[in-house]
């Protein structure tokens, strides 16, 4: 399935009918699927290559080096979550993949920066949280765009999302589905799920597997070219936005057997607000045909409660 696919310049630099028609454009691919691939993203090839290289120089250390920086108490929000440690919501199926979050570093003085435990320095790898760092911010300000636009589908400000997200609670997660080596109890290696957060921003995974649930019942590959990135919808925005913008089921399935022996790498970016932020349903998406679906909660409340039903939090 090719999923449509935007061009965030248009919304960066275009003029007034450009940006207008991104807006639409977004808008409507995430009420129909959920999923959209972005060209001219902003977030530079080098980086993104440099980035792929030191993540899989880590997830090469023995794993003796790597539970070092497995953090007890952090519910693998920091540092790195050992294999088939995380399983999707409702399935009691370890997923097949371990995994190194890195996290937001408050450089303003803001006192949000006592909420945030510090990120989990690998000084064996010394590019490693540098490159980790730049492409947290490089993240960060795609995804402000992409957010202004949404704002704007949803007949907001545009900067309705801005001082939510800023210092937010995103985070950077790195992904290695290691080789395959003995007859798995399941096909996917990422059970299905629907991401925690607003918006989930996906550079090129290093090997194929990713796959969304139609809205007719059917589990299809996405696809997207080396200089896109693949851009979700989270269950945050979902809730916000009283089910108008829907969150995308979607998982990683096994490779076929000849190649089992390789790995897979990843690295969503998953866009979070501050706690504080209110994820009540906004008033211009309720109405007679559209009742308000949802409790009133806040970010960090909702975060609570999805990292203890997939196991990271107890």
């Amino acid at each position: 399935m090719s999923i449509p696919v935007v061009d965030l310049s248009q919304f960066v630099t275009g003029d007034a009918d450009a940006k207008a028609a991104f807006v639409q454009e977004l808008g409507k691919a995430y009420e129909e699927v959920g999923f959209v691939a972005v060209k001219n993203h902003g977030i530079p090839g080098k980086l993104i290559s440099e980035l792929y290289e030191y993540v899989q120089q880590f997830f090469s250390l023995p794993l003796e080096k790597k539970l070092q920086f497995e953090i007890p108490g952090l519910a693998g929000q920091r540092g790195y979550t050992s294999f088939g440690r995380e399983h999707a919501k409702g399935s009691d199926a370890p997923d097949l993949k371990e995994f190194f979050q890195y996290g937001q570093t408050v450089e303003d003085g803001e006192a949000i920066n006592d909420n945030y435990p510090p990120n989990v320095q690998v000084a064996e790898i010394k590019p490693f949280n540098p490159t980790l760092q730049s492409a947290y911010r490089n993240f960060e300000k795609s995804g402000r765009s992409l957010l202004q636009a949404i704002a704007l589908y949803l007949g907001l400000d545009e900067h309705y999302f801005d001082n939510n997200i800023h210092n937010g609670n995103s985070i950077l997660r790195c992904i290695h589905y290691p080789p395959i080596t003995s007859e798995p109890k399941s096909a996917i290696r990422a059970e299905q799920h629907e991401d925690i957060n607003l918006i989930t921003l996906l550079v090129g995974a290093s090997a194929d597997g990713l796959q969304i649930l139609t809205k007719q019942g059917d589990w299809v590959n996405v696809t997207s070219l080396p200089e896109q990135i693949v851009v979700n919808v989270g269950d945050m925005l979902q809730r916000l936005t009283n089910n108008k913008l829907r969150s995308t089921t979607h998982r990683v399935v096994n490779p076929a057997r000849e190649l089992w022996h390789t790995s897979r790498f990843s690295m969503p970016f998953f866009l979070h607000p501050k706690s504080e932020m209110s994820l009540s349903c906004l008033e211009g998406c309720i109405d007679e045909r559209h009742p308000k679906a949802y409790e009133d909660i806040t970010a960090g409340e909702y975060l609570d409660e999805r990292l203890r039903e997939i196991g990271l939090k107890k």
